[in-house]
């Protein structure tokens, strides 16, 4: 099968498409015929081998055997199962998150029965199913888990354009918030769209400097800090970061108090969440963007896209199958 492998940490150039083994499903897992995977701006990261104590994870020099295949989001078809599998069967349409088991950027992927998959929505295809995953599982976790957004608050999203963004803004507003949504000049008319009720473009003004103060400040691109956001909170407000060690460390730091606080965590399983996000997507209720679509072939150009950070919603990779690509001799193992 074709697979994206990476042997060293760097730029895009470092991804190259390769023939390797499918791979055989254990007892409990499923072997999943993936049609869509996404580029994120988590991967571009975990390519470059940032952050450097990520490495730990990742492998401290170079990619560890395991992380050379990069893919955090899939859509596709369940392919065969395990004898002990009982939540899907084959030909079931799935889609998921690997998690730290990561390889999406292949034709298959083995996962455990109890992964963080599900049916897909039925009205979506595979590269809008992939684009769905964890942009809005990430949102609803934060916003919905976290923050416990109720009707009446007022919400800012920062990065309202980007996949967790745009998801952000019509999940804030589905629980009943006054979403506010800080963007480009380029996305203001397309987060307006998503339902946004203010929406500032951040090279006209910093949010951080007016007078509005808001409920849940939720960071969903990481380039703020809660030194910067603490003013623009009510008494009782809460900073949502979705990533930073400091912003862990502060976390724990402002929970020992009352007033502001920083609020942060990581969403594993997403197996409810990802029900709860299909019965919105087949309702009409959410919105997926997909700004770009490449083939797999085509990856590196993918993330050199992602990289330039101004990506709107999600990027999508199509897994073409083909008798001819598949039957090849492998060149290694994954």
């Amino acid at each position: 099968m074709k697979a994206i492998i990476h042997t060293r940490f760097g730029g895009p150039e470092v991804l190259g498409l390769e023939q390797v083994r499918i791979p055989t499903p254990k007892d409990n897992e499923v072997l999943v015929k993936v049609h869509a995977t996404t580029v994120t701006t988590a991967e571009c990261k975990m390519r470059r081998g940032e952050p450097l104590w990520g490495r730990v994870i990742l492998g401290l020099r170079r990619p560890r055997k395991k992380m050379r295949t990069l893919g955090l989001e899939l859509a596709g078809e369940i392919e065969t199962v395990g004898k002990d599998v009982h939540r899907f069967k084959p030909g079931d349409q799935v889609f998921g998150f690997t998690g730290f088991d990561i390889g999406a950027y292949a034709e298959y992927k083995c996962l455990p029965d109890t992964a963080s998959l599900a049916l897909k929505p039925v009205t979506t295809t595979y590269e809008e199913a992939a684009a769905a995953v964890d942009g809005a599982t990430t949102a609803l976790f934060f916003l919905r888990d976290k923050a416990k957004v109720r009707a009446g608050q007022k919400v800012l999203v920062n990065g309202a354009s980007g996949s967790v963004g745009t998801y952000a803004v019509q999940l804030g507003k589905s629980l009943g918030a006054e979403v506010t949504g800080v963007c480009g000049p380029k996305n203001v008319e397309l987060v307006k769209s998503l339902g946004a009720d203010k929406v500032i473009d951040y090279t006209k003004e910093d949010f951080t400097e007016n007078t509005a103060a808001y409920d849940v400040v939720f960071d969903a691109i990481g380039r703020n800090s809660f030194a910067r956001c603490k003013g623009s909170l009510t008494e009782n407000g809460c900073y949502l970061p979705t990533s930073g060690l400091k912003n862990h460390l502060l976390s724990l730091w402002t929970s020992l108090w009352g007033g502001r606080k920083v609020i942060t965590g990581m969403s594993i399983r997403k197996n409810d969440a990802l029900e709860y996000v299909k019965k919105l997507i087949e309702a009409d209720q959410l919105r997926i963007v997909i700004d770009r679509s490449y083939p797999l072939e085509q990856i590196g150009e993918a993330h050199r896209y992602v990289d330039t950070g101004h990506k709107r919603g999600n990027v999508v990779i199509t897994v073409a199958h083909t008798a001819a690509g598949s039957a090849r001799r492998p060149r290694r193992d994954l």
